[in-house]
């Protein structure tokens, strides 16, 4: 695969490299998960791709209207209607993931983000290449068709112009010569176990992206705006694996993400102190663990930026376990232990016996640990750790060792809705409605529920001084609630000095205020 100069590019084939290495391996646990890590990885990378595009697009739209030139407006339009194709391609291929994702059982009891056979390679195989129980071809073919039919239109709006067309790295691969299978679906899907398949199709998302990032690119030169300006840069850091055997190579490419369509010079990284040669924007590093549990490679992006001549620094890092052959200690969720909710991991032995393996935790955090299954442990915590102290999970049996540190966290702050709103306008019946401030965490993994613990409610009647009532919990309270029902178009209310308990705090924590006028 050759490497392209689009950086956002560079991250989605790395990411791609690393799915190819893990498919050559043996089907295991930890490669099931290795392959959800990468999806994840590659949909994050969706996410700063989306924010570049949206960005660009908003150029597009500015210059254009500054500039009503009837090429200005075409170009435009352009924009917004590969946008929407776009918009719809990417829903076609989720809709692909839904099928794959509910024929695989739907929903698995330990994650109900992942389904539950991950290891079946038949359904992809049934349901993508050919699917004998309608007498149809699966929808393998359908996709390839709808693939080269968007890669049609994107080179269309690039006006076949070679470089922006070069970018457009949406494409249906060719089949290797001497290949025996018959078509592209049969040589891209079949025998795929299920956990394969949604990196592999997330790919196919990021690859129409960074192919429609490169045509806004050109639409942005033809419509004469302005240099774009991006202040937000990330270091990536793409590992060919989260786990390593210890004595094995530790390998990752360490490349940048940023918010611009080049990174331009002026670029240098590095890693743990020592600065990596780049080539095509990317740094490539590799170790080799001299010991046992977390292991954590810094890296440093120094950036100048060339329109505006400004240097930055950002830092990231990347966190990956070395482990012994026989013993394994893994996280159920994540490698942080969160205070107040139980913690799931996993220690197991090949070999060993389960009631010989001796299973403790020590270091910080004032942790527990018991065990609930087999190889099934619930840890509680109660401190926090601080830089550089870690809670450790430790295994042992007889000859075998391992062990394990994890960093320990307070729950994240929720968020503070009024009606699920956290500020803007609501109207007089909808506002006088609700019964208090409600306290939530989004994107949490664990069962956890904060509750408010109380606020200030601040009336500013229209032309009027201000009236203020403190309220405790997050029910109104009899002040709070006449305060309310005053409500009249015109009026602002304030929600302040908002605080809130999740499990594990022993005093409410502040949170975001929220601010309504009244409609």
């Amino acid at each position: 695969m050759s490497i392209p100069k689009e950086p956002r590019q560079l991250m989605i084939n790395l990411m791609y490299l690393v799915l190819t290495a893990l498919l050559a391996l043996n089907v295991s646990a930890e490669v099931m998960n290795a392959f959800f890590t990468l999806n994840k990885g590659i949909e994050n990378s969706n996410k700063i791709v989306d924010n570049t595009n949206e960005t660009i697009n908003k150029n597009i739209v500015k210059q254009a209207e500054a500039n009503k030139k009837d090429v200005n407006l075409k170009y435009r339009d352009n924009a917004q209607k590969m946008l929407t194709e776009l918009a719809e391609f990417t829903s076609y291929v989720d809709g692909i993931k839904k099928t794959v994702f509910d024929a695989a059982g739907g929903p698995s009891k330990e994650d109900p983000t992942r389904p539950v056979n991950v290891k079946d390679k038949d359904i992809p195989t049934r349901l993508l290449v050919f699917d004998n129980s309608k007498g149809k071809p699966g929808m393998g073919p359908d996709l390839e068709k709808k693939i080269s039919e968007f890669r049609t239109k994107l080179i269309a709006y690039a006006e076949n112009d070679k470089e922006a067309t070069a970018s457009v790295s949406l494409a249906v691969e060719e089949i290797p010569k001497g290949s025996d299978k018959k078509n592209w679906s049969d040589f891209k899907f079949r025998q795929m176990p299920v956990a394969a398949i949604f990196p592999m199709l997330t790919k196919i998302q990021a690859d129409a992206k960074t192919s429609a990032a490169a045509i806004l690119n050109y639409i942005n030169k033809k419509v004469a705006g302005e240099d774009l300006k991006f202040d937000n840069f990330k270091v990536a850091i793409a590992p060919k694996t989260g786990y390593v055997v210890k004595g094995d190579k530790f390998e990752a490419d360490v490349y940048l993400a940023a918010y611009s369509s080049n990174p331009g010079q002026g670029v240098s990284i590095s890693v743990n102190g020592g600065n990596l040669a780049m080539k095509d924007g990317v740094a490539k590093y590799s170790s080799t663990p001299g010991g046992l549990g977390k292991q954590t490679v810094r890296a440093t992006a120094t950036i100048k930026n060339p329109l505006t001549g400004e240097v930055k620094r950002v830092d990231g890092t990347f966190d990956y376990e070395v482990g012994e052959r026989s013993v394994a200690v893994s996280a159920d969720k994540m490698n942080v232990f969160y205070i107040g909710v139980d913690n799931p991991v996993s220690v197991s032995a090949a070999g060993v016996n389960s009631t010989k393996l001796n299973v403790g935790i020590s270091g910080e955090g004032g942790g527990t640990i018991t065990k609930t299954g087999s190889t099934n442990y619930i840890v509680k915590v109660t401190r926090p750790t601080k830089a550089g102290e870690f809670c450790y999970v430790t295994a042992n049996a007889e000859g075998l060792a391992d062990k394990k540190p994890f960093r320990v966290k307070r729950i994240p702050d929720p968020v503070a809705r009024l009606s699920n709103k956290a500020n803007g306008a609501m109207g007089t019946g909808e506002f006088k409605a609700q019964a208090g401030v409600g306290a939530f965490l989004d994107n949490f993994d664990f069962d956890a529920k904060c509750t408010v613990s109380g606020f200030t409610l601040v009336r500013v009647p229209k032309r009027q001084d201000a009236v203020r009532e403190v309220n405790d919990g997050p029910r109104y309270n009899s002040k709070c609630s006449a305060l309310v029902n005053q409500a009249k178009p015109g009026d602002v209310y304030y929600f302040e000095d908002v605080k809130a308990r999740c499990p594990g705090d022993q005093a409410g924590r502040p949170i975001n205020p929220l601010v309504f006028s009244i409609k």
